[in-house]
């Protein structure tokens, strides 16, 4: 068998681990299942990453950045601030209906990071890259559409985040309410845009 280098393992055992706990869930994710996953030997998984802790921050990592490609992508260079900052809520927002956004394993995964002293580097770089982008977001928007921010932009990131955080955790645990967290997203983004100094109407924004 052809010798592979830890450089091209890498990202295989990574879209394993997620393959596999998207399926089952983290407290599955072992190294002994997410070597089993790709048809490897258990020790291939500690040559590559050295702990089952330091994988776990590669696949963090990796849904992060993929997250933030989807959001930045939806982005249209066309439109006001306000219509722009309410195309990118109804994209975040649209990824929670696609398994490839693994919206559901990041939330469990930021979850175990609570209690992993390991992972507390990678859950707060997380929600810092997150922030980071979306304040950049708001920033580059406002310059662009000439838009006089009423409030930081991290100000802003931040309120929305928590709020999207919220109706996030809201629609996982009660996925047939979907009316009802759109409606509470539409104010979400109304209340965001209010705080950057606009104003929205609730019904332009884009949510389906």
């Amino acid at each position: 068998m052809a010798h592979v280098s830890a450089a091209e393992r890498r990202p295989q055992l990574i879209k394993a681990a997620i393959d596999l706990m998207t399926r089952e869930g983290v407290a599955a994710g072992s190294t002994r299942a997410i070597a089993a996953e790709l048809g490897v030997a258990q020790a291939t998984v500690h040559y590559t990453f050295g702990t089952k802790e330091d994988l776990y921050r590669a696949v963090m990592e990796q849904l992060t950045e993929d997250l933030i490609g989807q959001v930045e992508q939806a982005a249209p260079q066309d439109a006001g601030f306000e219509e722009t900052i309410a195309a990118l809520a109804g994209a975040l927002w649209r990824t929670m209906s696609e398994p490839t956004a693994h919206q559901q394993l990041l939330s469990e995964l930021t979850m175990f990071a609570l209690r992993t002293p390991g992972l507390n580097e990678a859950r707060q770089g997380h929600y810092r890259q997150v922030t980071e982008v979306t304040a950049k977001l708001i920033t580059e928007t406002a310059a662009r559409t000439g838009h006089a921010l009423a409030q930081p932009a991290e100000t802003i990131a931040r309120f929305f985040l928590s709020g999207f955080d919220g109706l996030t955790m809201q629609h996982l645990c009660v996925p047939d309410e979907t009316a009802e967290h759109v409606i509470g997203l539409r104010a979400l983004v109304s209340a965001t845009v209010a705080l950057a100094g606009g104003r929205l109407d609730l019904a332009d924004v884009p949510v389906g």
